[in-house]
């Protein structure tokens, strides 16, 4: 029988060989030719009685990626289309839908032969519950397996979580599904999610070796007597361990993200039954965690928007691919270390340059240190660190430039030194090569002034750390050029980040966002909120850290900076307010910058703080917490972002929707399960989002009043996925 996505091949020993290419896609992901596909292969080695075992393998560099979550996406807005018609027949079309992959894995697990999954490298998600399906697994050493679901707004509804919970150890089984965890080769192995570890050439013959051995066909869990591993649920063990999970589930989550209530549900739930009706349970959950506006917006932001822009969906179109070959990185300091590192991470040559050869080498080490790190957790080696380290060169010498495609400038946020290293590196460069600014607040456009080919002039804006943070925002300035532009795009599909792009504006996007967030908590101090609740109120909200917290990252210094050229710009239009008395009290007087000198809101201890008990000296006594609405403030504090989202947008700063809201949740942590600023308006409801914006003005002042794009949207209550909506969604708007 001939397949497009699978090839089987039988040996003379009875074992069939599945291989897993999929034709035309870089890595296999399931989808519904796969679905089908597979339930026939599965029925093709169960009714031939020469084949005794099949291996599953992949014919790609990797197993699989997982799941296409643009198929269950589809899937959901069928199912909105035709609730409004039949209520009844769209929940049981969304049940049948959401499950298929379920039973087709079933069917396989309960089919009488052995199934064992030789995996290499990638092992995501439907992939994992594949091999989880499988009799055996026998992985290579590479593996990077993992259920990442709940990173999306989902769970593993593939038969991950009954599955996961009867093989490994409990807590280990619930942090690796609650947390989405990648594990490597030897924690599978020891969680017992793996059965051997191998080399990759020796995958195949190490699966027909257990094939041969006499591999039983049926899971432990399906025979008459079985245990669970970790005891029943309602037992004396049961009793310690599962509050305490419930209790870990709270604290991480605050109960924000439905994917992951319902797996705890689905978990707890189905232990208690035969694997069958656990495995309907786990898909009622799955069906009702898709039809939550969370699910909704996490898949559409965190998944298909940022496939799209890591495609190339702002690209302009009529510019040729650019292979970057070298790149010149102005400034060795943290900040173009990290860009260097990441740089030479992806094969591209890198001209290192500082003052003086001290400073360009200690750079250079940043790279050398973040690749011995790699060596001793095993996900490097030293040959690696080697070719690494030979990409970048350390030099005072400018007129090394002369051979790159981009040069990127990563000095301090003075005018003064970007105009001096802007005007050395472009009488060093070649004419075509394009220079970008890794600023964070100063306009572009007044930037490239001290450039001879503003045309060529863009910004790129990275995030701190480098090597960890995804998100790069590209600033075009009123002269840069698209082939600037998809010079910017290119070289961060190079790197493997996920790009934005927004017009100019002082602190652009991320940065203009995340200010509004401290200062929102610095105004909350002074409206007598407890320091303490400021801080649980951000992270209870969906936040990453606190904003007193984040304030202290980003250096009150240099908030009181921004505070104070603000200040100096508008001159007598500037009215002061209690932002302006808490920094220069913060800053001027008591010398407390943040983390940088270990004082700020908090006092830091290496890597343990606490808040800093002087703060009602800078504020007055707080009020007591109860005279408070907590869901009030948590409020406060996304609602300012969204509406400085808005006011961006507004002003073409922003241009796409799905910038707006990958950017915010990559570039500051914005609420995920939002599934973004503008996502979040949209899910309120842009009429509620209005009313709740006139009322924080009356209570809390004017900078909460809504700006005129979304008084407007709000007499039609239009969202902005509607009346926004990008070229991909055009033809289809979201009908949830």
């Amino acid at each position: 029988m001939a397949y497009k996505n699978f090839t089987v091949e039988t040996d003379a020993d009875g074992f069939a060989l599945i291989t897993w290419d999929m034709p035309e896609k870089s890595m296999n992901v399931i989808d519904l030719s796969v679905m089908d596909e597979l339930d026939a292969v599965i029925d093709q080695v169960a009714g031939d009685d020469g084949i005794k075992g099949a291996v599953i393998t992949s014919g790609k560099s990797a197993f699989s990626g997982g799941a296409d979550l643009t198929m269950l996406e589809g899937l959901l807005k069928d199912f909105h289309v035709k609730r409004g018609d039949d209520p009844e027949e769209a929940a049981k079309m969304l049940f049948e839908g959401s499950r298929k992959l379920t039973l087709v894995y079933r069917k396989l697990e309960t089919c009488g032969k052995p199934f064992v999954a030789a995996v290499n490298s990638t092992c995501m998600g439907g992939g994992t519950e594949l091999a989880l399906a499988c009799h055996a697994r026998v992985v290579d050493e590479d593996l990077k397996m993992g259920l990442p679901e709940v990173k999306v707004g989902l769970f593993p509804g593939a038969g991950g979580t009954q599955r996961v919970m009867r093989m490994a150890d409990g807590q280990q089984g619930m942090q690796f599904l609650l947390q989405g965890r990648t594990l490597r080769a030897p924690n599978a192995k020891q969680m017992k999610l793996v059965n051997e570890v191998t080399t990759t050439k020796k995958l195949v013959a190490s699966a027909k070796k257990m094939l041969a051995a006499g591999l039983d066909p049926v899971k432990e869990w399906d025979k008459k007597g079985y245990k669970l591993p970790n005891g029943k649920v309602y037992s004396p063990a049961g009793f310690q361990f599962w509050p305490a999970a419930n209790a870990i589930y709270r604290r991480e989550t605050f109960d924000n993200y439905p994917g992951a209530r319902y797996l705890l549900h689905s978990v707890v739930e189905g232990l208690q039954l035969p694997m069958d009706l656990a495995l309907q349970v786990e898909s009622r959950y799955f069906a009702k965690v898709l039809q939550t506006p969370e699910a909704a917006n996490m898949i559409r932001s965190l998944f298909v928007s940022m496939q799209e822009l890591n495609k190339g969906a702002r690209r302009p179109e009529d510019q040729r691919p650019n292979k970057i070959k070298k790149i010149g990185v102005l400034g060795a300091g943290f900040m173009g270390a990290g860009i260097a590192y990441v740089t030479a991470q992806a094969g591209i040559e890198v001209v290192l340059i500082d003052r003086d050869q001290e400073a360009a080498d200690k750079g250079k080490a940043h790279s050398e240190e973040l690749m011995g790190k790699a060596i001793k957790r095993g996900r490097a080696t030293e040959e690696q660190k080697e070719k690494l380290l030979s990409k970048i060169t350390a030099t005072v010498d400018y007129d090394q430039l002369a051979e790159c495609d981009l040069v990127i400038e990563a000095v301090f946020e003075d005018r003064e030194i970007k105009k001096t290293v802007t005007e050395q590196a472009e009488a060093a460069m070649k004419s075509r090569a394009i220079y970008a600014s890794n600023t964070s607040t100063l306009p572009i456009t007044s930037l490239a002034q001290a450039s001879k080919r503003p045309k060529n002039f863009i910004g790129i804006h990275f995030f701190s750390p480098v090597d960890k943070m995804m998100l790069v925002e590209v600033i075009m300035g009123k002269k840069t050029s698209d082939r600037a532009l998809a010079m910017a795009l290119d070289y961060i599909k190079a790197i493997k980040k996920t790009p934005i792009v927004v017009n100019d504006s002082r602190g652009f996007y991320t940065s203009r966002v995340v200010m509004t967030y401290i200062r929102e908590g610095l105004m909350m101090l002074a409206d007598g909120v407890p320091a303490a609740m400021i801080e649980n109120a951000g992270k209870m909200a969906g936040m990453p850290v606190g904003p007193l917290s984040l304030g202290d990252e980003v250096a009150l210094d240099l908030a009181w900076k921004i505070v104070s050229a603000t200040r100096k710009d508008l001159g007598v239009k500037y009215v002061e307010g209690p932002l302006d008395n808490i920094l220069e009290e913060m800053v001027v007087k008591q010398e407390r910058f943040g983390r940088k000198n270990a004082k700020g809101f908090y006092d830091y201890k290496g890597k343990d703080k606490s808040l800093w008990p002087g703060i009602p000296d800078v504020v007055g006594q707080p009020k007591p917490a109860e005279s408070f609405n907590i869901e009030e403030l948590k409020q406060r504090l996304l609602v300012m972002q969204a509406l400085e989202t808005a006011r961006i947008f507004e002003e073409k700063c922003l241009t796409d929707v799905r910038e707006a809201d990958v950017g915010s949740i990559l570039g500051f942590g914005f609420a995920p399960y939002t599934g973004g600023t503008l996502s979040y308006i949209d899910m309120m409801g842009t009429t509620a989002f209005v009313d709740l914006c006139k009322k924080f003005t009356k209570k809390w002042g004017p900078r909460f009043k809504p700006n005129k794009l979304l008084r407007d949207m709000a007499k039609e209550n239009e969202r902005f996925y509607g009346k926004f909506a990008p070229k991909a969604e055009a033809a289809q708007k979201d009908a949830a």
